[in-house]
């Protein structure tokens, strides 16, 4: 197949380098819309020829800089038609990119740009650069700070580098497969970040692969709300769009996604399982809200598709319900989304199976993936129309999985997933060590997750090493399933599972306070604080009901024996969140280490804002002792 048929939306060539992959679309969908950017007046779409444009003169003007091939160029910055424009100008010198968040400490964004030797900074606007400023005696290697919201008329503005780049033009560069092309810092859950290599062999083959998957083509269009900075959003969502023609609104913030669905009205939509959870409760709080006849043709309709999608044959009741809810419910939901879209690619984290089902039955195909920053994004996707219960999919084009099982604490067939492929990194930037200990002599990425492959080559991860822990009476945890499974409440905003060494399982409970507060007012409950709202002996029974229902599926000595509630948050300020928002679990074990051993001491409730409850009957605690 030639890559003008591949590309028009029936499977995207396999590029071995950004630069090729950007030139071939150019010419392929010049005049197609690419990016949509709001502005007062409304959404302005810019077409791939004026991008390209943008570019090339972007390109001169940080040649103009001196950056040449072999440089690295940082950026620090939240989504915007900017952050793209440069990474583009940047791999056509033959630079690196070095994407950092807006969000991030200064002590974060100073140790990235040393550790990298960056040349050159983009940065979103003067207070970031003001930040910065103080920083630049610990920068030796920092020639340039480039604001990307200033006017032509200030010199070390992206508008006035775009007027130098059109006036002193540079040639593209198309470099070698193997030449870096991206530095990507891993969020640092368990220590210092690492600055993961990336070449355009890793990147543009992988977006390609991922994308080769899943049903996106040329006539699609999405809301960008995912970090570009993140290998998620920057590979497989803006590098995999481009491969295939496909049109993205950029969506500055996250919080304002809701408010621009309808406006864009997306075909596809990238996100991560907290997202689709959100959609999730969202419509389930509605429809609790609705008359009971609403309420029962919904989850009629609901477990008529079910059936469906399992081939069986319906019953009249459930054929009638699913028809009338097609008709009356399904498009008002659908209408909240856009009213045209058709499926939604879910990675990061294990989405839940109740929450997969509920796409799927109001017609929306969903995709999921596992992946990680060092194979340049996606390892593995659940093919269209065959996904299977509880697996992450299939590897993907180019890319295989082995399960090294000479690891301890892990079930039957489990192991340590290896990956091989065109995506896997070329190693941790000025970490010999620790490249020589993630990548196998034979090429392979150790993933640091634990996992197992079917028959049919479907994968499953079931925890991470460093995360499993022994209970006192010898059994292994895995922390984060039974961590994201609870997370699926909607008065669960975080949690942290803690046990090693101990007799059974406990938990720190952050509240989700809005939905809280919400549930308690409609139950009759006057709260006025924060702390009453936590305290009240319902919204203890409340959570205890939670975390049953959520962790029904898990043995019984994985489950929680007591829990406590925290009314503190966690935060990337705070050191407890990564940019990703992951939680660093030593950094919150540490900060409420006494909080978590005193829920082993007894049923007394604790000093501060912790409140202690014992799940009754205790059955879980007693049987984690006896195995």
């Amino acid at each position: 197949m030639d890559k003008a048929t591949a590309a028009r939306g029936q499977f995207p060539p396999a590029y071995r380098n950004l630069v090729e992959l950007l030139q071939n679309t150019i010419a392929l969908h010049a005049e197609r819309p690419l990016f949509g950017v709001r502005q007062p007046a409304g959404w302005q779409w810019l077409t791939y020829r004026e991008f390209g444009e943008l570019v090339e003169a972007f390109r001169g003007g940080l040649a103009s800089l001196g950056v040449s091939a072999g440089d690295r160029v940082a950026v620090i910055s939240n989504n915007r038609l900017e952050w793209a424009v440069g990474a583009y100008a940047v791999y056509t010198l033959g630079a690196c990119y070095v994407p950092m968040y807006e969000s991030q400490l200064d002590r974060d964004w100073q140790f990235i740009l040393s550790d990298s030797g960056a040349k050159v900074c983009l940065v979103a606007n003067k207070m970031i650069a003001q930040r910065l400023g103080q920083l630049r005696s610990t920068l030796p290697a920092l020639q340039s700070l480039i604001t990307l919201d200033g006017t032509e008329s200030d010199p070390s503005s992206y508008a006035a580098l775009l007027a130098r780049g059109r006036q002193q033009p540079v040639a593209a560069v198309v470099p070698e497969e193997r030449t870096l092309a991206s530095l990507i810092y891993t969020s640092g859950t368990t220590g210092r970040p690492k600055g993961v290599m990336l070449s355009h062999l890793n990147l543009a083959s992988n977006a390609c692969g991922s994308i080769g998957i899943v049903d996106i083509h040329e006539n699609d269009r999405g809301v960008s709300f995912l970090p570009w900075a993140h290998v998620f959003g920057g590979c497989i969502e803006l590098n995999g769009a481009l491969a295939v023609g496909s049109s993205f609104a950029i969506c500055t913030e996250a919080s304002k996604l809701v408010e621009y669905l309808p406006e864009v009205r997306p075909t596809v939509l990238f996100g991560v399982p907290r997202v689709w959870n959100r959609i999730y409760n969202a419509v389930q709080a509605t429809m609790a809200s609705m008359p009971r006849l609403i309420r029962k043709l919904y989850a009629l309709s609901m477990l008529a598709r079910d059936n469906q999608r399992r081939g069986e044959r319906l019953g009249i009741i459930e054929s009638v319900s699913l028809r009338l809810a097609q008709k009356l419910i399904f498009p008002k939901i659908l209408a909240k989304l856009g009213g045209r879209l058709r499926c939604v690619y879910s990675g990061a984290a294990k989405i839940s199976a109740e929450v997969a089902r509920f796409f799927e039955n109001l017609g929306i195909e969903l995709y999921e993936g596992y992946g990680m920053t060092e194979t340049s994004g996606t390892i593995t996707t659940t093919p269209s129309g065959r996904a299977w219960t509880g697996s992450v999919g299939h590897p993907s084009r180019g890319v295989s999985v082995r399960i090294d099982e000479n690891v301890s604490g892990v079930g039957t067939g489990e192991g340590e997933i290896l990956i091989y492929g065109d995506g896997v990194m070329q190693g941790y930037w000025n970490q010999d060590e620790l490249t020589r200990n993630a990548i196998t002599p034979d090429g392979a990425l150790r993933s640091g997750d634990v996992g197992r492959l079917d028959d049919a080559g479907y994968l499953y991860v079931t925890g991470r090493i460093k995360e499993l822990y022994k209970l006192e009476n010898g059994k292994y945890v895995a922390p984060a399933p039974l961590e994201e499974a609870l997370l699926r409440s909607p008065f669960i905003a975080e949690c942290v599972v803690f046990g090693a060494d101990k007799p059974f399982n406990v938990a720190l409970i952050f509240p989700a306070l809005p939905a809280l507060k919400e549930w308690m007012s409609q139950a009759g409950y006057a709260v006025d604080a924060a702390e009453l709202t936590a305290k009240h002996p319902k919204a203890l029974s409340l959570f205890e009901a939670e975390i049953a229902k959520y962790s029904a599926e898990f043995k019984p000595y994985e489950r929680i024996a007591k829990f406590a509630l925290e009314l503190g948050e966690l935060s990337i300020e705070s050191g407890l969140l990564t940019p990703t928002l992951k939680v660093k679990r030593g950094q919150v074990v540490a900060k409420y280490r006494s909080v978590l051993e005193a829920l082993y001491v007894g049923p007394t409730e604790s000093a501060g804002t912790s409140y202690v409850r014992e799940l009754a009957p205790g059955q879980d605690a007693r049987q984690s002792r006896t195995g």
